[in-house]
């Protein structure tokens, strides 16, 4: 059984920094890229970041040199760590393992419940 356990979400001020975790188990994380998306009221889900199994990482434009994404594979833990963050910033965050389909990044597990960030101006 697959299980994704996002944390480290909270409340922080304009330029302020956030490392998120995500837990992964149930399946072969050493082999699976990880990506972290953000959910904004409102809006459609959005890919923020992606890691693939031999660490090459890949970034939205408005996050890249602010963010950045990493792997522990004895640990099945991904992170991303958020600095100079900005209100627009502020979503619901959830990590997933991703595959390729049709030239985009896709889920490909059920969605953990994610952690919520807020960036106050």
């Amino acid at each position: 059984q697959v299980q994704l356990v996002e944390s480290g979400g909270g409340v922080v001020q304009e330029g302020g920094s956030l490392r998120l975790s995500c837990a992964a188990s149930g399946f072969i994380f050493r082999m699976n890229a990880m990506a972290w998306y953000r959910l904004i009221p409102g809006k459609q889900r959005e890919w923020v970041a992606v890691i693939t199994s031999g660490e090459t990482t890949n970034y939205i434009s408005s996050v890249k040199g602010r963010f950045t994404i990493s792997r522990d594979n004895a640990e099945n833990m991904v992170y991303l760590q958020m600095n100079n963050l900005k209100p627009e910033d502020t979503a619901f965050y959830l990590c997933n393992a991703v595959q390729v389909v049709a030239g985009h990044w896709e889920n490909m597990f059920p969605w953990g419940q994610g952690t919520q960030v807020t960036v106050s101006s």
